[in-house]
C-alpha cells in the first residue's frame, strides 16, 4: 500500500498525461504543468511523426485500464510497403501472422490521452513555464518570464515528462557527477500529408507502413482515420540531396517528381507542405542518474530520447510508466527504493534502445532495398519458422514483446555475426533455404 502524495507532473505529452492518470488512478493528488497551451484548443504544429505502437505501450494502456479507449483510435499495421523506383511496389511482413503495430496520430492521441487523465481527477495547468526546480524540497516555480514574479508550489514528488529538452532534467544536471550527453543525427525530418480520396478512403494500402527507401534519404507514410496519411521525409540538412539544396518550389517539385514518382499526382500538395510546415531535427539523450533522492525523477524522452526509427519512443516512455507501476505494488511507500531500482533497471533498456534505433535508420534508408538484405531476411525468416525456439528475430524481440531492450541489442548482434557468415557461404543466393544452410546455422547457435 502507498499513503497518497501530492505529486508534480511537469510535460502533458504523452508520457506526462499516462504518467500523471497512472498516479490519479493510485489514488495520488496529481498537478500537471505544460509552457504550451491545451493542446485540445490549438491546430496541429506540422511537427509531428505518427505514433506506432507496439506491445509496451498497449501493456501500459492496459494497466491504466485505457487500452479499448486508445485502440479505437488506432490502425494496424501488418507490413511495409516498400516503394523502389522502376520496381513494383513489395510487402515485408513485420511478423508472425497477426502480429502489426499501429499508426496512431500523435495530436489525436494527446488530446484523448489528456481528457482521460483529466475526467479521472487530474489538474492540469497549461501555458505555466516552469523557471526552476528546488530538488531538495520538490518544489515548482513558475511564471510568465524568467525574470518576473513567479509562483510557488509545493509538492511531495515531482516528476519531469518535459522532453528531450526538459527543465527538469537541466536543473538535475547542476548536480554534482551528472552524466549528459545529446547527439545530434546530421537528418531532419518535415512533416507532409497525402489526403483522403474524395470517399474518405485512403489513396495506398492502408494497413502498411508505406517506405520510399533511397539510400541517404527516405519517405515514410502512416494512416489516419480520416482517409489520409501523416507523411515524413527524413533528409540531410546539407549536402547534395538536403533540405539546404531544397529553396524553391520548383526545386521542391522536380525533387519529389524524380524520386518518388508512383505519388506524383500528390506532388502540389507535398510542395506546399514543404515549405508550410518547420524542418525539425533529430537528437538521442542519454543521462544519468534519472532521479534526486526520493522526491525528483525523470520518465520518457526527459531521460532517454532516442531517433524515431524503430517507432519505440513512446512505447519506451509507456514501459518507464509500467515499470515504475510494479515498483511501487513492490515497495510501497519506500520511494527510495522505487527510484533506485527504477533507474537502474531503465537505463541498460533505454541506452539498447537507443543504439537500435540508429542502426534501424540505415536498415530503413539504405539496406530495405538492397537485394542481399533482403536475402537475408529471407534465411533469417525461413529458419525462424522451422525454429520458433531458437531464432527470434531482433525487430520482433523489440515490437512484439516485452522483454528488455538490452537483452534484444545483445541476441540481435549474435544472430547478426552468424547471418555474417552465412552470407559469405558459396551460391547461398540458390541453397539459402538448404538443409546445409539450417545445419550451420544451428550449429553456431550451439
Amino acid at each position: 500500500m502507498q499513503h497518497s502524495k501530492n505529486i508534480a507532473v511537469v510535460g502533458s505529452g504523452l508520457v506526462g498525461s499516462l504518467l500523471a492518470l497512472h498516479f490519479t488512478k493510485a489514488g495520488h493528488r496529481v498537478t500537471v504543468f505544460d509552457r504550451r497551451p491545451d493542446v485540445r484548443t490549438v491546430e496541429f504544429s506540422g511537427r509531428s511523426i505518427n505514433l506506432a505502437m507496439s506491445n509496451r505501450g498497449w501493456k501500459a494502456l492496459r494497466e491504466a485500464g485505457i487500452e479499448e479507449e486508445i485502440r479505437k483510435l488506432a490502425i494496424p499495421l501488418y507490413q511495409r510497403a516498400m516503394h523502389v523506383n522502376s520496381s513494383p511496389v513489395y510487402f515485408q511482413k513485420y511478423g508472425k501472422e497477426g502480429e502489426a503495430i499501429y499508426s496512431i496520430s500523435r495530436g489525436v492521441l494527446n488530446r484523448k490521452m489528456i481528457d482521460l487523465a483529466e475526467t479521472a481527477g487530474v489538474e492540469f495547468r497549461f501555458e505555466e513555464k516552469v523557471w526552476d526546480v528546488d530538488l531538495s524540497e520538490a518544489k515548482l516555480f513558475t511564471g510568465e518570464s524568467e525574470k518576473g514574479e513567479w509562483q510557488e508550489y509545493d509538492f511531495d514528488l515531482i516528476f519531469g515528462a518535459d522532453g528531450a529538452f526538459s527543465r527538469v532534467r537541466h536543473k538535475m544536471q547542476r548536480q554534482s557527477r551528472f552524466n549528459y550527453s545529446q547527439d545530434f543525427i546530421d537528418v531532419g525530418y518535415k512533416e507532409l500529408r497525402i489526403p483522403a480520396n474524395a470517399d474518405g478512403s485512403h489513396k495506398l494500402d492502408k494497413n502498411s507502413f508505406h517506405i520510399w527507401p533511397r539510400g541517404k534519404f527516405m519517405l515514410i507514410a502512416m494512416p489516419n482515420l480520416d482517409g489520409s496519411f501523416t507523411c515524413t521525409l527524413f533528409l540531410p540538412f546539407e549536402g547534395e540531396h538536403s533540405f539546404e539544396n531544397l529553396t524553391t518550389e520548383k526545386e521542391a517539385e522536380n525533387f519529389f517528381s524524380r524520386y518518388f514518382p508512383d505519388i506524383k499526382d500528390e506532388i502540389s500538395n507535398l510542395t506546399r507542405d514543404f515549405f508550410r510546415n518547420p524542418t525539425s531535427a533529430l537528437v538521442t539523450v542519454k543521462c544519468f542518474p534519472w532521479t534526486y533522492n526520493d522526491k525528483i525523477a525523470l520518465v520518457g524522452d526527459a531521460a532517454h530520447a532516442i531517433v524515431p526509427f524503430y517507432g519505440q519512443g513512446m512505447n519506451a516512455g509507456f514501459e518507464d510508466i509500467s515499470e515504475l507501476s510494479r515498483l511501487e505494488s513492490e515497495y510501497g511507500d519506500d520511494w527510495e527504493s522505487i527510484f533506485r531500482e527504477y533507474q537502474n533497471l531503465r537505463k541498460p533498456n533505454a541506452d539498447a534502445i537507443a543504439e537500435l534505433s540508429y542502426r534501424n535508420f540505415l536498415e530503413m534508408s539504405s539496406k530495405t532495398a538492397d537485394p542481399d538484405f533482403l536475402l537475408r531476411k529471407k534465411i533469417e525468416k525461413h529458419f525462424a519458422s522451422k525454429h520458433p525456439e531458437k531464432w527470434k528475430p531482433v525487430y520482433s524481440r523489440v515490437t512484439f514483446s516485452e522483454k528488455p531492450y538490452s537483452e534484444a541489442l545483445q541476441i540481435g548482434d549474435q544472430q547478426a555475426a552468424i547471418m555474417d557468415v552465412i552470407m559469405k557461404l558459396p551460391d547461398i543466393s540458390e541453397k539459402w533455404d538448404s538443409e546445409e544452410v539450417e545445419q550451420k546455422i544451428l550449429a553456431m547457435l550451439e
